[in-house]
């Protein structure tokens, strides 16, 4: 769906609404305690029944990270498993739940890869957030596929408010590691427009140890990005908006498998390779408000996705390509049935198309669906509930729920019971791959199902004290697995496994002596019902504790991650080691239009690894950044 496509669809819509709901959601994206993800509607965070984190453009300018990832870390019940610092591929856990069973949306468009399953953010440069929302728990009921650990929203910058307000960033470190954004933003009661650039590069390091010769050199990384948000309130009462967001580049890619040349004699062989990739991951998204009566307010939004990898070879001819197009329309229908109790009702349509170098049997499928979810807030008790039925072209009919009831127990807390179901259909990789090497899809392959059982306690213990909990369990079942043929040395998917995962979780944000501290801890069992094998790539034990204050003009913070050790494959023969990571920052806000900021990160100079064994049985690891540090100057003059 092209930009001039939406632009159109909004100019034929009639200006049906008699009041204008404001831009009260551009409003809350500046805020720390409201949500929108959740049910795809503004409210209180602590109103939600769903376990919760809310980053602010504040957050992230005080954390400081390099990417995506780093900043999800924070997140309690959340692990990240990165190959090889910026631009490298990531697995994302929530909850132990895998990389493809999280949906990832930027500025409300589902985004990612429909052959590889995960959403590229490790493209995604952090100067062009405004805001992330992070959900822990099944939603499908509200978004369909994928939404089986979590949802991850991502906002792009906004404008602040009326006047012009430029800003120019330069930041530099470790590694060759530059950082160049500018940007401007302004309106007026109105209108509102944020328009930025950037350019990261990296001349990198070695991501792995030693394996082939071709990938014993620095690792590079190239980003340019570009972002642009517009909204306005009409006289008539209509809201409409825009917001674009385009990432692309090069990044250098460590290859210890190496590449399969079917010539060596006598069966083949893995020789050496060079590889790299140009990538272009990019997102549109226009919508339109309105109020057609006192009671119901009507939201439209039309979605365009990309997400484009072409690899390269340096020591062959030739590209792999595999490019993801997903185009959406989404309406939802706010009905406020009394000052007590509200109804939501959405239609979804999401296309999916790929194009790629492999001949996939199916390269094109869309998705219908409609949901409907009722919330009641009482004095001493609160319930919502909600059901969605999706019709996929290709594996039928769906439905998944969700239920919970939260009790408020006293002024200070409150006790949420939670039900939620999950499912996530297979790629096109899953499906269709064509015979490489003795592997191919299967075109027979389910979609995968879960059920979400959670008891989740907030309370606030002191003024300056807050704690959240939770105890959850997952069932899951026809999960897709890798199976090997011994006898005919061939593999594919099959839904063979069923997996249980259960745990508790807690945060405690607490302000004391001027710091202001927040601590995750997340203890999880992640099994394999069939086996009894724990999941690979999972830890048992997170933790995350940050620190900061501000004393004057001088701002100081540090940040301990823990991860305990897990196991590299499904039989739990390979350990991967446990971890601990310290990173230090400062800041000094020199005056109104000059600030200067420093991070050390990793300070303690650990060196961990991803164990990956290549096709001759050798181990080999993806290396994580060393001790390193970045410099930056942010002016923001005043016109």
């Amino acid at each position: 769906m092209k930009l001039s496509r939406i632009t159109l669809a909004l100019a034929l819509l009639p200006p049906l609404a008699v009041a204008n709901p404001g831009n009260q959601r551009e409003q809350a994206l500046k805020l720390s305690e409201t949500l929108i993800t959740a049910n795809r509607d503004l409210q209180q965070r602590d109103q939600s029944p769903v376990a919760n984190s809310v980053f602010t453009r504040a957050d992230i300018e005080r954390l400081r990270p390099a990417s995506v990832q780093e900043l999800l870390t924070h997140v309690p019940g959340v692990q990240v498993a990165s190959y090889g610092g910026r631009g490298a591929v990531y697995g994302l856990y929530i909850r132990g739940t895998s990389t493809a069973q999280t949906l990832i949306l930027i500025d409300g468009v589902r985004v990612g890869s429909a052959t590889a399953g995960g959403a590229s953010l490790q493209y995604l440069t952090v100067d062009q957030i405004e805001r992330v929302e992070v959900l822990r728990g099944a939603r499908s009921a509200i978004y369909g596929a994928d939404a089986m650990g979590g949802v991850v929203q991502i906002f792009t910058r906004r404008g602040d408010g009326p006047g012009l307000q430029p800003y120019v960033r330069l930041a530099g470190g470790s590694k060759g590691t530059w950082e160049r954004s500018l940007g401007l933003s302004g309106g007026d009661a109105a209108t509102r427009y944020h328009l930025s650039a950037s350019l990261e590069e990296s001349a990198g390091f070695d991501r792995t140890r030693d394996s082939f010769a071709s990938d014993a050199d620095h690792d590079a990384y190239r980003n340019r990005s570009l972002a642009f948000s517009l909204s306005h309130s009409f006289a008539n009462g209509v809201e409409a908006g825009l917001n674009l967001l385009d990432q692309r580049g090069t990044t250098e890619i460590d290859n210890p498998f190496g590449r399969w040349d079917p010539s060596v004699p006598p069966f083949g062989a893995s020789v050496p390779a060079s590889n790299w990739d140009r990538f272009a991951v990019n997102s549109s998204s226009a919508y339109l408000e309105l109020q057609p009566g006192a009671d119901w307010r009507s939201r439209l939004e039309l979605g365009h996705s990309e997400d484009k990898q072409e690899n390269f070879d340096k020591l062959f001819p030739g590209s792999t390509v595999n490019n993801s197009y997903r185009d959406s329309l989404n309406w939802l229908n706010t009905l406020t049935l009394s000052d007590r109790q509200t109804l939501r009702l959405g239609a979804d349509y999401l296309n999916d198309k790929v194009r790629s170098s492999n001949d996939f049997t199916r390269s094109n499928r869309y998705n219908r669906a409609l949901f409907v979810q009722h919330s009641l807030q009482q004095d001493g008790f609160a319930t919502e509930l909600g059901l969605r039925h999706d019709d996929n072209q290709q594996f039928g009919h769906e439905n998944t729920a969700n239920a919970a009831l939260t009790l408020q127990l006293n002024a200070q807390n409150q006790l949420t019971l939670g039900y939620s179901e999950g499912f996530r259909t297979p790629t096109f990789a899953d499906l269709y791959w064509p015979l490489d090497f003795g592997y191919s899809g299967n075109p027979d392959l389910k979609p995968e199902k879960s059920r979400n059982y959670e008891l989740l306690w907030r309370s606030q213990l002191g003024p300056q004290t807050r704690l959240e909990a939770s105890l959850f369990r997952t069932d899951f079942r026809d999960l897709i697995s890798f199976v090997s043929d011994p006898v005919t040395w061939t593999s594919t998917m099959e839904n063979v496994e069923r997996a249980r995962i259960q745990g508790v979780e807690a945060s405690l944000h607490q302000q004391l002596f001027g710091w202001q501290g927040s601590l995750g801890v997340s203890l999880i069992d992640p099994r394999n019902r069939d086996s009894g094998h724990t999941l690979s790539n999972r830890a048992r034990r997170t933790l995350n504790l940050d620190m900061d204050r501000d004393v004057g003009a001088l701002s100081f913070g540090a940040s301990l991650k823990a991860v305990s050790n897990s196991y590299g494959d499904k039989g739990n023969d390979i350990t991967l080691p446990g971890y601990a990571t310290l990173d230090l920052r400062a800041g000094w806000q020199a005056s109104s239009e000059l600030a200067l900021d420093l991070k050390l990160s990793n300070v303690l100079d650990k060196d961990y690894s991803r164990l990956v064994y290549n096709y001759q049985g050798e181990n080999f690891g993806y290396r994580e950044p060393r001790a390193s540090l970045m410099l930056g100057v942010t002016w923001t003059p005043a016109l």
